[in-house]
């Protein structure tokens, strides 16, 4: 009969980035939501998840608020999620009969407004962003789907833009890929008016997880692969440590990406929870 073998333990040394958990504008969505969800009851409803976290959306949906794909006629409580709405669905919502409570994020909001202005003033709109991210989506819709939006620095270079620009951002874009943005254009339009509407937490985020990344030998990227925030900091992170993961538990996490005696980062997108990132750093500490 063979016997068992007790595995050594490999003694890793834990960093966990300044920071980590909820960002203000999560924070506000979350405790919206779980107010109204007390008062209302069952029929709280957000339409796609509040925030792209899913371990997070399945603890709300307990206490009865319910992410929703599309819009029913019967009415209920409506949160608009943290990244915000666009015209045509809040029209459509209360005609539905649906009461509304906006917890967009402050920093999506004014990005929202930043973007009405130059329309007003005659800017040719550009948000550097994702063109499918639902944020971006919002703000389009609050200039009338006018906005060119631009995803890379070498898309910016193939497109033409008019000589009078004004440029915003995603509020979760990297940093870098915004600057050089916005350095394209500049170049080559007459007149150029940039809001920088990227969170500043998100820049902070994006900050320590760089510095982070050059300290250590493996490097763990918390949160939902749904999140562009926790997405960018992956690449990011990537780009510095070779040896760089991206989990949503800690269940996803491999012994084998660890030597004995190895320096481990963890950051974590805006949207993740605190107590996520314990639950891993305690599975890291049991090795």
């Amino acid at each position: 009969m063979p016997t068992s073998r007790k595995t050594k333990r490999k003694n890793l040394s834990i960093i966990v980035s300044e920071g980590v958990g909820f960002c203000s504008g999560v924070k506000r969505a979350i405790k919206v939501a779980l107010a109204a969800a007390k008062e209302a009851g069952n029929s709280v409803y957000t339409l796609g998840p509040l925030i792209h976290n899913p371990q997070v959306v399945e603890k709300l949906e307990q206490v009865g608020i319910k992410p929703v794909k599309r819009l029913r006629k019967g009415g209920g409580l409506m949160i608009v999620r943290s990244h915000g709405a666009s015209r045509d669905m809040l029209e459509r919502a209360e005609s539905y009969g649906y009461k509304i409570l906006d917890a967009t994020c402050p920093f999506v909001r004014k990005a929202q407004e930043n973007a009405r202005k130059l329309l007003d003033e005659g800017y040719r709109v550009v948000i550097v962003g994702e063109k499918d991210h639902p944020e971006v989506k919002t703000i389009r819709s609050h200039v009338k789907n006018k906005a060119l939006v631009v995803e890379t620095v070498e898309q910016a270079n193939r497109l033409k833009f008019g000589s009078r620009v004004g440029i915003i951002a995603q509020t979760t874009m990297s940093v870098d890929t915004f600057a050089g943005v916005v350095g394209d254009i500049a170049r080559r339009a007459k007149e150029v008016l940039v809001f920088n509407t990227i969170c500043i937490e998100t820049a902070r985020r994006q900050e320590r997880a760089g510095s982070l990344a050059h300290r250590v030998d493996v490097l763990l990227v918390v949160g939902g692969r749904n999140s562009a925030n926790t997405s960018r900091l992956k690449s990011l992170c990537s780009s510095i440590c070779a040896k760089t993961h991206h989990v949503e538990t800690a269940s996803e996490i491999d012994g084998r990406w660890f030597k004995q005696g190895a320096t481990v980062g963890i950051v974590a997108g805006a949207s993740t929870p605190k107590w996520l990132v314990e639950n891993i750093v305690d599975k890291l500490k049991q090795m």
